[in-house]
């Protein structure tokens, strides 16, 4: 909820203190480029505390720094507080999908489900909750998200069952080592490239808008209704049919189609007003495949792969809505988003070379539904044989043979 709910509030932040778009934009740099580097850190602090107290330590820093950034009384002081809040959301996020996972007790695919509808429903209610709270005031929604999270923090307190430390204790390089793994930094860059179309659109669009706060939090909120419909109904249903990997290429192709029309009708805001809503469906499925596919392709603990993802895509989420602003103001409002839809097209062309480990991936999930189902299962040499023969590339040879469908 914390990310629609300062959406609506933005251009408001802008008049009323006194900031440019691209200083307004600064609170997501902020925010984004900080969660990124931390997540280099999640895996070192949850290996030594647990991940129960890892959850409970982000959520406290959130707490604190979205209170500090409601009392503030200049663009600047908001922005510095935004950081620390995102070291705060890095701990809690990468920590989080992984205790969901191993807690979940109806499959991998089914925790990833529950996981992204948990996300579509924060990200719908936000807007309408931020533009409630900021028709009050601008710092309404920086105290409502610490509200928010302080209930988050004695709910997980309550209820998140004690996590043991674990065996062995992660290093500070493993995030980073991680990323030599091909299928990990392929969907890495892919999701850094996506990123910056999409934090290009959801940063910047508000302003071009010309959208009173309440109209803004409707624009957002039906947009978040889409991505959570797309992220659970959708999403799996399309994988099912296609595979991850075509249902990406056409899902990022439409979404670099819907930046365009934003570029070419900025001036129109009723074209912005549909092109928004509808990214929504196609933000939902990118949204399930993608985190899906992260945690399959990776050979490596999925915190540690949670961490290396993270850090490279948010890098592209935290720069883009600085550099959209900055495109806008001093050439023009339709460049930011012609780049947003280049780098969405080359997102494509990165997720291409790794078309045989999403294959791999896929093949994975179905071994895991007919299991669950009591079917007959492939054997860990029928799936190495349709690796290989997919490509001769070694490290899928090496994936597939290392993979065992019923550990």
């Amino acid at each position: 909820m914390g990310i629609g709910l300062v959406d609506p509030i933005l251009p408001a932040l802008s008049e009323q203190l006194q900031a440019s778009p691209s200083q307004v934009t600064l609170l997501f740099t902020s925010y984004l480029v900080v969660t990124a580097v931390a997540m280099l850190v999640t895996g070192w602090v949850s290996s030594r505390i647990g991940a129960k107290n890892t959850l409970v330590a982000g959520l406290v820093l959130i707490v604190v720094f979205a209170g500090l950034a409601g009392a503030s009384d200049s663009i600047g002081g908001i922005i510095g507080f935004r950081a620390g809040w995102g070291l705060g959301n890095a701990l809690f996020i990468a920590t989080s999908l992984a205790v969901i996972v191993g807690a979940a007790t109806g499959g991998f695919a089914g925790a990833i489900v529950l996981y992204e509808t948990a996300l579509g429903i924060g990200i719908a209610g936000g807007p309408l909750v931020g533009a409630v709270l900021g028709d009050i005031s601008w710092r309404g929604p920086f105290f409502g998200v610490s509200v928010m999270m302080a209930i988050a923090l004695v709910a997980t307190l309550a209820f998140v069952p004690a996590t043991p430390r674990p065996a062995r204790r992660g290093s500070i390089v493993e995030p980073i080592a991680a990323l030599r793994h091909r299928g990990l930094l392929v969907m890495s860059l892919a999701a850094l490239l996506y990123n910056w179309g999409f934090f290009t659109m959801l940063g910047y669009v508000p302003f071009p808008m010309g959208l009173s706060i309440y109209e803004l939090g409707a624009v957002f909120f039906a947009w978040g209704v889409l991505v959570a419909i797309f992220s659970v109904l959708v999403a799996p249903r399309l994988q099912l049919r296609f595979g991850t990997a075509p249902v990406l290429y056409v899902n990022l192709l439409l979404f670099a189609i819907v930046l365009a029309v934003i570029a070419a009708f900025t001036s129109a805001p009723a074209v912005l007003i549909v092109c928004v809503i509808a990214s929504g469906a196609l933000i939902g499925v990118n949204n399930t495949l993608t985190t899906q596919a992260v945690m399959l392709v990776a050979p490596v603990d999925r915190p540690v792969a949670s961490a290396a993802y993270g850090f490279i895509r948010f890098i592209g989420g935290g720069l883009a809505p600085f550099a959209a602003g900055l495109l806008a103001e001093h050439i023009n409002v339709h460049v930011p988003f012609y780049v947003g839809a280049a780098t969405v097209l080359a997102a494509i062309a990165v997720l291409r070379t790794g078309h045989a480990l999403l294959a791999a991936a896929d093949q994975q999930l179905r071994n895991a539904a007919a299991e669950h189902a009591g079917e007959p299962d492939l054997d860990e040499v029928e799936v190495a044989e349709i690796a290989v023969d997919t490509t001769g590339e070694p490290g899928v040879r090496e994936r597939a043979e290392t993979y065992h469908p019923r550990d």
